[in-house]
């Protein structure tokens, strides 16, 4: 059983489906109330309605997020019907999660989701009930039922919809325009996936505290606050400092500006900029004519590292002293209008790659997001060009300012080739229409092919040739850059695994995130680092094992398996010799099929029962008892029944699997096969029929 899927998957349907039915049973028989529905539309929420789409990371801020935001808004409770036991169905899922190992160890735990579930469960009904909470499908649905239409008659809701656009319906017209302006605001229930990063490995806290005590730009914020101190300095009637402390600011500081024939200190860009961000980061502040430090900041003053993430934090703001000149408004070129934008675009772009950024690909890359900002629309090659140009020129100053912040590092080289392999995601051109239709008609009935720009084309090959013919600018993150990346990233709720992170999760919860989120390198890193925090490695093995036994979905058994053995110095010789552990033996052979290094002919008489066992059990866990019929009925009933019976007495070690299978060929399959029985019977009868015909007639 998966717990991470693409955002148009298919199969998360059908997880859902399967798992909402588990924990409906699991809620039976622990004496729970769960509603399938609601623990399905749960796991939609975690899937569609969040940028990480991990279905089993929950956190207190999701439990409340999903009750009295997402159910309001798309679940329709028609006028007199109950309203489904939300809360109590969300509790069902955490705890069943957290009982079969399905829970992302890296969520809260089960007793603060607990807690956020009570705490949101109070102002529940309320939330269901406010009608400026729904979303527009369900105001609209509610709106009809109430006035008596039957919105299972498509030719009625269509009728309704219709006087609707005519003003013939009376509505909560202030409900409305709510819920309007939230979706403008706020914007649909459904948001935009985030991509997956890769993990990352860091140093210790204290190592990085080191290293954020190194860099000099740290030194010079915290010399500046020091100067301004508890009691303040004057400024200027302007605000800016005054020229005989800005000179002895520039010398004490060390900031590089050229000092001695300046007339005021807004002609030292070094300094100017120290001030601002210094300002920004809530170091200093101004009042009334003075500038004094503040107060508060004395402790992140004190600490390297929390000072380090201060100023990355305020360089976010500063769009205006680094790109607006000496006034903060005086613009030259397209990035300071997307600056906030593009910055964290850089940085993550950047985040957990496995090799350096090319400049010329990064620059590309930014171009193509301002081709999407702004419309270039007839301009000359020339004055476009010029335009990045510019834009290219305040882009290298920003990253002058992140490597002496000491975020990134640059250095000549040649790209790797992978940079010359993938090409940029460049927009479509216009699409052509097919001769002898208008463009009008062709676009409306979607005819259209998708056309490459060919400009977009030109682009991309002058690209590879410049990364391919001579060394180039690479930039990475530093390992203080990464840190303060990922912890944005984590802001956001998106997923940024880090080696060491899980070495006190539950085992089952270690292979779950393994087999979703790491790759081989990783894995292997972040096994090793679990296996160390644990008494011994047999221990730790032991553990490991059993996480793989008791896992109730033969899908996400073999999964854990195989990332176990992948990661393991010896898991080759450990899953060979599974084949002959009476639990693990199915999981095994399926594992080592899938690499190749089985084939069914080496399979004896009982491991091939066996995995016609484990194939049609992983069938029922990825689709669901239709998909396994469909399977099952498309090689024929007489294939059909031959197969689920060779897994039925084939001593496979799921029992309940085996009972679940057995009712599905006592019912839907018999059932089926004696319908399908019956149409061969009657074919047989009209083509036995018709060959009588045909002789008669001669």
């Amino acid at each position: 059983m998966r717990m991470l899927f693409e955002p148009d998957a298919e199969e998360f349907e059908a997880a859902a489906e399967t798992l909402a039915s588990r924990v409906e049973e699991w809620a039976r028989e622990h004496d729970e109330a769960a509603d399938a529905f609601v623990v399905q539309s749960a796991l939609d929420y975690r899937h569609r309605g969040t940028v990480d789409g991990r279905l089993g990371l929950w956190r207190a801020p999701h439990a409340e997020g999903f009750l009295l935001g997402w159910l309001p808004r798309t679940l329709t409770v028609l006028p007199g019907q109950p309203v489904p036991a939300g809360p109590g169905s969300l509790l069902a899922l955490l705890r069943y999660f957290d009982a079969v190992g399905l829970a992302d160890p890296r969520g809260d735990g089960l007793t603060a989701l607990e807690r956020a579930v009570s705490c949101a469960a109070g102002e529940f009904g309320v939330r269901m009930a406010d009608r400026t909470r729904w979303g527009p499908a369900k105001f609209w649905t509610v709106t009809a039922t109430e006035q008596g239409v039957d919105i299972m008659d498509q030719a009625a809701m269509t009728r309704f919809a219709e006087r609707a656009r005519r003003g013939e319906v009376p509505y909560d017209r202030d409900a409305l325009d709510a819920i309007m302006t939230r979706q403008m605001t706020a914007g649909p229930a459904q948001v935009e996936r985030a991509e997956p990063q890769l993990p990352v490995a860091l140093p210790e806290e204290d190592v990085m505290r080191e290293r954020a005590a190194a860099v000099p730009l740290i030194g010079q914020l915290a010399g500046l606050a020091g100067w301004a101190g508890s009691e303040g300095r004057d400024l200027t009637k302007t605000g800016r400092l005054r020229l005989a402390d800005a000179r002895d600011l520039v010398r004490t500081l060390d900031t590089g500006d050229q000092a001695d024939q300046v007339r005021t200190s807004a002609e030292l860009p070094r300094l100017n900029l120290l001030f601002a961000w210094a300002k920004q980061a809530r170091l200093i502040r101004v009042v009334k004519g003075r500038v004094h430090a503040v107060a508060k900041a004395r402790p992140v003053l004190a600490d390297p590292l929390a000072l380090w993430e201060r100023a990355v934090e305020a360089f976010f703001e500063l769009r205006g002293p680094l790109l607006g000149g000496p006034d903060g408004y005086g613009a030259t070129s397209m990035l300071f209008d997307v600056y906030q934008e593009v910055l964290p675009d850089v940085l993550n772009t950047l985040y957990s790659l496995p090799y350096p950024m090319p400049w010329p690909r990064l620059r590309d890359s930014v171009h193509l997001a301002y081709r999407m900002s702004f419309n270039f629309g007839g301009a000359p090659e020339r004055e476009r060009r010029a335009w990045l140009l510019d834009a290219d020129h305040d882009l290298r100053h920003v990253l002058d300012v992140l490597q002496r912040l000491g975020a990134i590092t640059r250095e000549q080289g040649m790209a790797d080739p992978v940079f010359l392999e993938t090409a940029l995601d460049e927009p479509l051109a216009a699409p052509r229409p097919p001769a002898g239709m208008p463009a009008e008609l062709a676009q409306l009935l979607g005819a259209l092919p998708a056309a490459p720009d060919p400009e977009a084309t030109a682009r991309a090959r002058e690209l590879r040739a410049e990364l391919a013919s001579n060394p180039v600018e690479l930039i990475r993150l530093t390992d203080l850059g990464t840190r303060s990346v990922r912890r944005r990233l984590l802001a956001q709720g998106r997923s940024a695994p880090l080696v060491g992170e899980l070495a006190h999760a539950p085992a089952a919860g270690l292979l779950g995130v393994l087999a979703q989120e790491y790759d081989p390198e990783h894995a292997e890193a972040e096994l090793a680092a679990w296996t160390a925090a644990h008494d011994s490695p047999e221990a730790a093995r032991h553990l490991l094992m059993d996480a793989v036994r008791t896992t109730p979905f033969r899908t996400r058994a073999a999964a854990l398996l195989d990332t176990l053995t992948t990661a393991l110095p010896d898991g080759a010789e450990l899953l060979s010799s599974l084949r002959g552990d009476p639990e693990l033996a199915p999981t095994a052979l399926s594992v080592l099929t899938q690499r190749g290094a089985l084939d069914h002919e080496d399979l004896t008489d009982t491991e091939a029962g066996l995995m016609v066992a484990e194939s049609l059990l992983q069938l029922l866990d990825l689709g669901g008892e239709q998909a396994l019929l469909e399977a099952l009925l498309a090689q024929g009933r007489v294939e059909a029944e031959t197969a689920i019976g060779a897994a039925l007495v084939s001593g496979h070690p799921d029992q309940a699997g085996l009972e679940h299978l057995r009712r599905i060929a006592d019912g839907p399959v018999r059932a089926k096969a004696t319908q399908l029985g019956r149409l061969d019977a009657a074919r047989a009868r009209r083509g036995h029929s018709t060959t009588k015909k045909r002789k008669r007639r001669r």
